[in-house]
């Protein structure tokens, strides 16, 4: 061993080696098990000489280990931290996700089956691994398994120098747990790839998995499965890589798998526990009352951190004290044992303290745990928990830090909280015994009415011209979240898996009757479309059109119609899309509803003209166009011209054009819409350089970029600078060309849209052909085909085809493709 290692490394080394284990090492040198262990975790970095002397003796080490073991333990200085992941190779596009939870502060014992997983899965260095490490921890909720888990990983970082995956697939919590599907998608991705290239098939995607991991070497924690076929297609295929699964539930079936099964803590390891929690002072002041608490506690790891927390929030209470009160209730810690009843009664033994306690904080918090364990969802925003609890931001914040300091509720984060899934499960009892399903099913709209009220603010800011603003039936007061569009859509992104969760669990209940559901859908029309989320677009729609109609919400039922389309049209089935919104138009022309009838045609016209039906799409374009003039409604005019100029380019009649275009900025700039402004002056420009017209596109191009700049929309910028480079070259300005086509790749990759990214990859490409740079374009068409691969036929089509002619050596002439 080197001799930059730590006093622990020595030892635990030393240990293994030697064939001990903690115990009997303890027991051939005269030393306490906890002395051992408090040694090998390097809670105590500097023993006895004696104590040095005596491990030496009983692990039979050399002088020169002796001396090794002897220096370390003397020295003052701190134990070397394990060095930094090595720097990434430069010019790579693959990710080095660390994604470890961060390891218990009070973690105790284990060590027999800490030394079984490194058994399996510790690699040294310059050794290759024969196959694909596997280990799975099962046993009982709350008894460590992913504590344990977690540490074993942290201490493995460097047999996995790639990087740490984690996952948690709620298998037991409440809520919908993350399916296998979901599993593969959310991995693939932390490996750099982007959810639109990932197969749906789960054996095509768990190809792509494998592929990924293929020569590089990984570390998975697959946390809280359900079973065998829950991760099977989600482990790495080949040596370098390796697994760690936890699971309440067998995992015998595993193959190839090390089965390590928890039990319950030592006797004197949940005294250590409680020490940790405690302090040591105060263990030794009551040695005796501390081995009854850790034994009421049923040795569970969860239920000695729960008693241990109600002691650390009060130093001043004697521990005889607390026996004392789980003794007058007895018959509750009679049933402490190792199972699921044991939990839930050291869970209650705190929520009853809370709710006989002469504080009115401490009730109040007891009397929120059930209603704060309703929803389902990982995390719990303080702000909505505030609407959940139809109480103040500020007393519900003070509520939720009450139940952390009783050890009930785990602050992630600043004003996110989490709950552990026993305790949530207890709270849910709870819930069930002391709500009616009335008040269960009112927390729930409560919290779907916020989500409302918060998606309609968003949109506000992100479509502020939107019709649907109009059947907005609930309203936020300010929230700083919602000061703008960035802030608001931000604040979107961290919640919408909660918000997902949320809405399934609404639609199963008696809320999911309701017209929040319908509003829902159409509240979220602003984020979704801003972020591009046409998967949970469709998901939100599903249904919702009929029981808008079942309600008598006709024109709702319409718009939502017309929503439809727009997944569609994004995933490049028009033909639907158009299906949906003659439907709509069908609607709203029975509503007599005009600024509908007008919207319907001027989308109706776009899908149109992509099918090639030019005439059609003119003549909807014209009946927008009276529409919005009889309406006075400035957007569906300005939309209208838009259209018009477009089609109008396509037929050679640039006069008729440049004149549509013109009024539909203009109309714009009256109504004071940048946001508006800048997209209209992109969809200007991707018309001229489809025309041929590129002079006219640089300048308007030039015009969005700007805008989008002001309005620092970094993602909106992107999109103009990959046209303005398709400009540039078809000009054959080349240099110009690559100087925004790597700007708007930049910002490509800063917002995560792979889509833009695998054209830009293209584009640079398609210049460098151009400029006779053939090595470089044909390395760039390699990793555009990587990066677009089952997420764009047609840009992967072309991207082969120039790959093709470049391999042949023939002569490349630079064309433009647009989106």
């Amino acid at each position: 061993m080197g001799t930059t290692a730590s006093l622990s490394e020595l030892l635990r080394g030393f240990r293994i080696r030697a064939g001990l284990t903690q115990a009997a090492l303890a027991e051939k040198a005269g030393l306490s098990e906890q002395a051992i262990s408090v040694l090998e975790r390097g809670t105590r970095s500097r023993p006895r000489i004696a104590t040095v002397h005596s491990l030496t003796a009983a692990l039979g080490l050399t002088a020169d280990e002796a001396g090794q073991l002897l220096s370390v333990a003397r020295s003052k200085s701190r134990p070397a931290k394990p060095p930094a992941p090595a720097a990434e190779p430069a010019g790579t596009t693959l990710p080095r996700p660390w994604q470890l939870p961060p390891t218990v502060p009070d973690f105790t014992g284990r060590a027999a089956q800490i030394d079984a997983i490194l058994s399996v899965l510790r690699v040294p260095a310059g050794i290759p691994s024969a196959a694909a490490g596997v280990v799975a921890v099962t046993g009982m909720g709350g008894i460590g398994k992913t504590a344990l888990a977690v540490q074993a990983a942290h201490t493995l970082t460097d047999s996995y120098p790639d990087g740490h995956l984690y996952l948690n697939l709620r298998a037991y919590g409440p809520g919908r747990p993350v399916t296998t599907t979901e599993a593969l998608r959310q991995l693939i991705r932390s490996l750099g790839l982007d959810v639109h290239l990932i197969p749906d098939s789960n054996e095509e995607a768990s190809a792509v998995l494998r592929s990924q991991l293929a020569g590089r070497r990984f570390l998975m924690l697959l946390d809280n499965a359900a079973d065998v076929s829950h991760v099977l297609p989600l482990l790495p295929g080949s040596p370098g890589s390796a697994a760690i699964i936890t699971s309440r539930g067998a995992l015998a079936a595993l193959p190839g798998a090390r089965q390590i099964r928890l039990d319950v803590l030592s006797e004197s390891e949940s005294v250590e526990l409680l020490t940790e929690v405690i302090g040591r002072d105060r263990v030794a002041a009551e040695p005796g009352a501390a081995q009854i608490l850790a034994s009421f506690t049923g040795r569970l790891p969860l239920a000695v951190r729960l008693i241990g927390g109600r002691l650390a929030a009060r130093p001043t209470w004697p521990l005889q004290h607390l026996v004392a009160q789980l003794r007058d209730e007895e018959h509750r810690l009679d049933s402490l044992g190792s199972d699921e009843t044991g939990v839930r009664a050291s869970i209650a033994s705190s929520v009853r303290f809370l709710a006989s306690s002469d504080r009115d904080l401490d009730r109040q918090s007891a009397a929120a745990l059930p209603l704060l364990s309703v929803p389902d969802g990982s995390d719990l925003l303080t702000v909505v928990a505030a609407h959940l609890l139809d109480l103040p931001p500020r007393r519900t914040d003070a509520i939720l830090e009450r139940l952390v300091d009783l050890n009930l509720l785990e602050s992630v984060a600043p004003d996110r909280y989490r709950f552990h899934d026993l305790i949530r499960t207890y709270g849910r009892e709870l819930a069930e015994t002391s709500l009616t399903p009335v008040e269960r099913d009112a927390v729930i709209e409560r919290v779907l009415r916020f989500y409302i009220g918060f998606g309609w603010a968003c949109q506000a800011r992100t479509h502020e011209s939107s019709p649907r603003l109009a059947l907005a039936t609930i309203h936020l007061e300010p929230m700083r979240a919602t000061a703008n569009s960035v802030s608001a859509l931000r604040w979107f992104d961290d919640e919408q898996r909660n918000l997902m969760d949320r809405f399934h669990q609404a639609s199963a209940s008696s809320v999911g009757g309701t017209a929040l559901l319908p509003e829902l859908a159409l509240a979220l029309f602003g984020y979704n479309e801003s972020r591009s989320r046409w998967l949970e677009m469709r998901d939100l729609s599903n249904g919702m059109v009929d029981l808008a109609t079942k309600l008598d919400l006709p024109l709702m039922a319409a718009w939502l119609e017309h929503d439809k389309a727009i997944p569609d049209v994004e995933s490049g089935d028009i033909e639907p899309a158009t299906e949906h919104l003659a439907l709509a138009l069908e609607r709203f022309r029975a509503l007599s509803d005009v600024t509908g009838q007008a919207r319907c045609l001027t989308s109706l016209s776009h899908v149109l003209e992509r099918l090639g039906q030019t005439d059609k799409a003119l003549a909807m374009s014209n009946e927008a166009l009276i529409l919005s003039r009889q309406l006075d409604d400035r957007s569906v005019e300005g939309v209208t011209y838009l259209s018009l100029g477009t089609l109008h380019n396509q037929l050679g009649e640039f006069a008729a054009a440049d004149e549509a275009f013109e009024r539909s900025l203009q109309l714009a700039r009256q109504g004071r819409d940048r946001r508006s402004l800048a997209k209209r002056y992109l969809n200007a420009g991707i018309s001229y350089v489809a025309s041929g017209r590129h002079d006219r596109a640089i300048e308007s191009l030039l015009a969005s970029v700007e805008i989008s700049g002001q309005l620092t929309d970094g993602n909106a910028q992107a999109e103009s600078k990959e046209i303005l480079a398709m400009a540039f070259a078809s000009k054959a300005e080349f240099g110009a060309a690559e100087q925004h086509a790597v700007s708007a790749l930049q910002l490509a990759r800063a917002y995560n849209n792979t889509l833009r990214e695998g054209r830009l990859l293209l584009q640079i490409a398609k210049i460098s052909a151009a400029t006779g740079d053939v090595p470089r374009a044909i390395d760039l068409l390699g990793e555009a085909l990587i990066v677009i691969h089952n997420l764009s036929g047609k840009v992967e089509r072309e991207a082969t085809q120039v790959l093709e002619q470049l391999t042949r050596a023939e002569a490349y002439t630079y064309v433009p493709n647009l989106p």
